[in-house]
């Protein structure tokens, strides 16, 4: 077996000794308690997705970037989920050419000090674009709205794409702060309620040139996507971990079903990618459910970790989703199965 780097090490620590004892307080509370993010950011965990050259964090291959993600998920998913949106901000502010984004800050996102979250929408969805970038003077003007930014009143830095006609997104780093311009609306979710998602409406939002990141065609920028399934998928698998490790003695072929999907996670093409998510995240469904089941009656009423995995794996079935990955989970979900 492996040696576990130092940074796994910690990640189980904190899952385990502060996350896990914490997160059905988390799961009914307004917002992730600022101990957690701190926690992260003392232990150098907003670093984990920068380049070799400017880490923070010597955690390893791929494999170990994975289930670093799948440790911090078994201990809190909210945390987790709003953690890990930071680190698209990060990718972003250290490969932009921007010289204003990078030196002013670059330094702070890796510490943690200045703490970041994404929406993407425009850049995943085919179709019209729900954020409109258009060219004027000095910068673009963003009309249109950002389904879904995590957050909101806890991050900084947020990490916008707009579409422009051509189908080129123009990425944006804005303050996160609620203007003439752009407006919250905090989204009732079944799960994950602590993490400050919200609909970000833009109405003639400027943005100066010198806040734009990069701007790159929409077709290539899907292309490269397969580090963000492999993310998802690895908070799915932390919530399988914690659904089987309540189940115990009667986890039956689950725990061999989690190292398998683990393995494929990690190996998977870009062609496989999409059913292997899809089979993380229908694992954390049965394990959950299984969970719940163990626990009997108990498990539907609040302060239930069983209740609670059960809502955050059918979140999970839904969250980062792609038509691909959407098609691969219904064909799993529906398939025929002999009668007992």
């Amino acid at each position: 077996m492996t040696p576990e780097s130092p940074a796994l090490q910690d990640a189980r620590q904190i899952a385990e000794d502060v996350l896990f004892p914490a997160a059905l307080e988390v799961d009914a509370a307004e917002r992730v308690p600022d101990s957690h993010l701190d926690l992260l950011a003392e232990r150098g965990f907003y670093g984990l997705a920068a380049s070799q050259e400017l880490a923070t964090l010597d955690v390893g291959d791929l494999a170990s970037v994975l289930r670093l993600i799948e440790v911090l998920a078994s201990g809190c998913l909210t945390t987790t989920f709003v953690w890990i949106q930071h680190h698209g901000v990060l990718n972003a502010a250290e490969t932009t050419k921007n010289r204003n984004l990078r030196e002013n800050y670059l330094s702070d996102l890796l510490a943690g000090k200045r703490r970041g979250g994404i929406a993407l929408a425009s850049a995943l969805r085919t179709g019209p674009a729900p954020l409109r970038a258009s060219p004027v003077v000095g910068g673009y003007l963003l009309e249109g709205t950002a389904p879904w930014f995590t957050g909101w009143g806890m991050v900084d830095s947020l990490l916008v794409a707009g579409r422009n006609s051509e189908d080129t997104l123009i990425f944006a780093m804005l303050d996160v702060a609620e203007t003439d311009t752009l407006h919250a609306e905090p989204l009732d979710l079944m799960a994950v309620r602590a993490s400050g998602t919200v609909t970000l409406r833009f109405n003639r939002h400027f943005v100066p040139r010198d806040r734009i990141a990069s701007t790159v065609p929409q077709a290539d920028f899907l292309k490269g996507d397969s580090s963000s399934v492999r993310f998802n998928g690895a908070l799915a698998l932390g919530v399988a971990g914690r659904a089987i490790a309540l189940l115990g003695d009667d986890a039956g072929g689950l725990p061999g079903e989690l190292d398998a999907t683990r393995s494929k996670l990690v190996t998977a093409t870009d062609e496989e990618l999409s059913e292997v998510r899809a089979q993380a995240s229908e694992l954390a469904m049965r394990a959950a459910s299984a969970a719940a089941v163990h626990h009997g009656s108990r498990s539907v009423l609040p302060g239930s970790h069983a209740q609670r995995l059960v809502r955050e794996a059918t979140f999970l079935l839904l969250f980062g989703s792609r038509p691909s990955i959407k098609t691969a989970l219904l064909n799993r979900l529906t398939a025929p199965r002999e009668p007992a």
